[in-house]
């Protein structure tokens, strides 16, 4: 296994990992940037406020691109086993 192989797995992972995080992670600063503008317009300073809009909005998105993150990762991680087999790591 060369360089340039093991730089070819680390940007895969690194795509995969940002392909299935950033929806969560977009999801959960969208809405809680909107939860902090609520804030400062009408002057609440609840800390907890952004929490329970976070977690509701995280699991819908989890909900609905669920089964796309899990054929992603399973894409990923199969295309890996492959290429470590052909090396002779498994």
């Amino acid at each position: 296994m060369d360089q340039s192989m093991v730089l070819y797995m680390a940007k895969e992972a690194v795509g995969a990992v940002l392909l299935v995080g950033g929806p969560i992670l977009g999801t959960s600063l969208l809405v809680g940037l909107l939860v902090s503008i609520f804030q400062a317009m009408t002057q609440i300073q609840e800390q907890t406020l952004t929490f329970i809009p976070k977690v509701v909005a995280v699991a819908a998105v989890l909900l609905v691109l669920g089964p796309w993150m899990l054929s992603v990762l399973t894409a990923y991680t199969s295309n890996l086993l492959k290429q470590l087999a052909s090396f002779g790591g498994l």
